[in-house]
């Protein structure tokens, strides 16, 4: 069990980002809520968030969900395939 406020909270961490500015579609209700985040059916609800250096989406493959990230402006660095791993 996990919710959105750790995934993105990690994500921002990775990343870089100040996890204190974030933008996002969830409320806090929705940040905080706990859901099954392992194989089987995708739960956890469906958002956009934006860092100053990057935007956030959810990524699920086979209902194991977790945080995808890209650049906010256009770079050089690549996408790497989501969904998938």
């Amino acid at each position: 069990m996990n919710n959105w406020y750790n995934y993105l909270k990690k994500s921002f961490e990775i990343t870089g980002d100040d996890f204190s500015k974030i933008k996002t579609t969830l409320s806090p209700q929705e940040l905080h809520r706990v859901f099954d985040d392992g194989y089987g059916v995708s739960l956890g609800s469906p958002f956009t968030a934006w860092g100053e250096k990057y935007v956030y989406f959810p990524v699920v493959y086979d209902g194991n969900e977790w945080v995808g990230y890209v650049r906010r402006n256009p770079c050089e660095e690549a996408s790497r395939h989501w969904g998938g791993e």
